[in-house]
């Protein structure tokens, strides 16, 4: 079975205060996105990688490669008005048996562990996305008062969020929600149980000035994974 990774790179940059997209910024001298698309090239040298960018940015992309002189093989899948709009379009370039991964292009540093895990899981059981426990109390708010949680019954979501071609191609054929907040919430409404493994916490969603500077440090230190207990699935 093939694996796929669908990388989705729609960000505007209005977080960063930059007029730059976060996907295109640098970090140790090279586009962000393009530390991504390394990472799981270098995990296995065969992955086939599509590129979900809206349509404005695709021109951009491809003169920034040509600078770069980047080399990673990759398809290039035009953005939707949502997120479940381009991820579908992502989809529609798959066209045979495989474990898809559909992964934040602006998450450079999964981790080889996390993605092998991640891979391995969902081939044997359909489906695997990666969590960290949470480990800072939580309280939940509403218009009137707030409530502490217990954060033991808490996880949070990264991505790649893997399954096989035959469960994630038709839960995408469902009609749009916005309760579709990420791969797993659509597979969960079509019917699948979802299956949890250990994300690493380096693997950050870059989104913010401060999420540069830990990528900087991360990029710094020379990226050492820090092992997570592995969950029970």
């Amino acid at each position: 079975m093939t694996n796929y990774a669908v990388i989705v790179a729609g960000g505007s940059g209005t977080r960063m205060g930059s007029s730059i997209p976060k996907q295109f910024l640098h970090i140790n001298d090279l586009p962000v996105l393009m530390h991504t698309m390394n990472t799981f090239h270098n995990f296995d040298a065969h992955i086939k990688l599509i590129l979900v960018l809206p349509e404005s940015q695709i021109d951009y992309w491809q003169q920034l490669c040509k600078e770069y002189q980047f080399q990673v093989n990759h398809q290039i899948a035009k953005g939707g008005s949502t997120r479940f709009e381009s991820v579908k379009n992502g989809l529609s370039l798959i066209k045979e048996p495989a474990l898809i991964g559909v992964h934040d292009g602006v998450r450079p540093f999964v981790s080889p562990d996390t993605l092998k895990r991640c891979y391995h899981h969902a081939k044997a059981l359909g489906n695997a996305i990666p969590v960290l426990d949470a480990f800072e109390s939580i309280r939940q708010v509403d218009d009137e008062c707030s409530k502490a949680l217990d954060r033991s019954t808490i996880k949070l979501v990264q991505t790649p969020q893997v399954f096989h071609s035959d469960i994630l191609l038709p839960a995408y054929n469902q009609k749009y929600t916005s309760l579709f907040t990420d791969d797993a919430s659509v597979v969960e409404a079509y019917g699948k149980t979802i299956h949890l493994v250990a994300g690493n916490r380096e693997n950050i969603k870059i989104t913010t000035p401060f999420d540069l500077v830990l990528a900087e440090a991360f990029i710094k230190a020379g990226f050492e994974e820090s092992e997570e207990e592995e969950l029970e699935i």
